[in-house]
């Protein structure tokens, strides 16, 4: 059974970004590509990004065996920290780590988060 989980980072941009950008990185570690027929194969989940001044939060909520929790952070925080995605244009998005750790998942996130550990 697939039980939900929340991991927060929080990224330094410029006010140019492309605030998508992260989440895409991180569907590229999860699932090799952003394109796939669903369910998302080791852990569907679903990345929000909100952006204050210079720094963004993003939050992957996300649903998976519990014994898979810590790899799948391992590879939410690897794509984060890589800083950089191409993009299908051939130009580059980039961003900053500056933090990341497990989060609680809030009562707006509760429904997504039964909707993942459905899948």
């Amino acid at each position: 059974m697939l039980a939900p989980f929340v991991h927060e980072a929080v990224l330094a941009v410029s006010g140019n970004s492309d605030d998508a950008a992260p989440g895409a990185a991180v569907t590229l570690e999860l699932c090799g590509s952003l394109e796939h027929p669903p369910p998302c194969p080791l852990a569907p989940h679903n990345t929000r990004a909100e952006r204050t001044g210079g720094a963004l939060t993003v939050r992957v909520v996300f649903a998976t065996q519990p014994e898979n929790e810590e790899q799948v952070r391992k590879r939410i925080e690897k794509a984060l920290r890589a800083g950089t995605i191409s993009r299908p244009d051939g130009t580059a998005a980039h961003w900053d780590f500056l933090e990341s750790a497990a989060a609680t998942l809030s009562p707006s996130e509760a429904a997504l988060a039964g909707r993942l550990a459905g899948a």
